[in-house]
């Protein structure tokens, strides 16, 4: 497979585009974001969940126009502008974003992807499992797609593997110890460790299988949570046509220089931005 060129998209395309234009009026809230980003599409699909009204503002994270700059000093999505403050207001960094979205339903929609306030140590357990995730898998993910290096992707695929193993792990000791956290449970509802993660994973199952061959872990109950997380409504309303992500990451697949500061991150060994 050789490097053909292909640019990233600045569009949502299938049933993301759908739910793009469904919230192209002005709200209190403005998600200024990037089609193919994941940590856009956490937040996106928090939002979805929450039933928080926003607006969708697609900007272009690589060009860094001043409008996303006001907003995200690193001119990094996702991005928030409060437009209920006078003057408006801005946040930035995905994680921080979650927890005032948390925050704000907790007093509008009273919705929440944690585990009821009664059950500190079940909410202790989400923690962890998205600490893993931070620190764990989303390095390795990008790790992996970027290694050019036949020895190096090997390893890389190692490494992402026993990360989403390791994961499964932690998934399987909140069911021992709480009788489970979000989709992991049949017949569960979405949970903070499933928005934080589903980006990664789906783009495993397109991205990383199209250009490094990657092979999901088997296994009845993970094969189970895949499909209840990828047919949650919040998360699949978020989801561009394949074609979108396979375009957009052929820069990453092929390590092209200056691909993002994601890219150049993982490339310098530091950690993400």
């Amino acid at each position: 497979m050789t490097d053909s060129g292909k640019v990233y998209h600045r569009s949502c395309t299938g049933l993301a585009l759908q739910t793009v234009e469904q919230h192209a009026q002005d709200e209190d809230i403005t998600l200024f974001a990037g089609c193919f980003c994941p940590f856009v599409q956490r937040v996106w699909a928090a939002l979805e969940y929450l039933e928080i009204p926003y607006k969708y503002y697609e900007v272009d994270p690589y060009q860094k126009p001043q409008e996303l700059l006001n907003v995200s000093p690193k001119g990094l999505v996702p991005a928030l502008m409060l437009n209920g403050f006078n003057p408006p207001r801005a946040l930035n960094e995905s994680t921080v974003i979650l927890d005032f979205l948390e925050d704000i339903a907790a007093k509008s929609t009273h919705k929440s992807l944690f585990p009821p306030s009664t059950d500190p140590y079940a909410k202790a357990l989400v923690r962890l499992q998205s600490d893993h995730i931070s620190r764990t898998l989303v390095p390795a993910f990008y790790r992996y797609l970027q290694a050019q290096d036949p020895e190096a992707q090997i390893s890389g695929g190692k490494e992402f593997h026993a990360a989403v193993q390791s994961l499964v792990e932690l998934f399987e000791r909140a069911e021992r110890e709480v009788g489970g956290t979000g989709l992991w449970v049949e017949g569960g509802d979405l949970g903070w460790a499933d928005v934080v993660v589903a980006p990664w994973i789906f783009r495993a199952t397109n991205v990383l299988k199209h250009y490094r061959g990657f092979e999901m872990p088997r296994g009845t109950k993970f094969e189970a949570w895949l499909e209840r997380l990828f047919e949650y409504p919040a998360f699949k309303k978020t989801c561009s046509d394949e074609g979108l992500y396979l375009d957009s990451y052929e820069r990453y697949a092929f390590n092209r220089p200056n691909t993002s500061q994601v890219a150049n991150a993982i490339n310098s060994g530091r950690g993400l931005p």
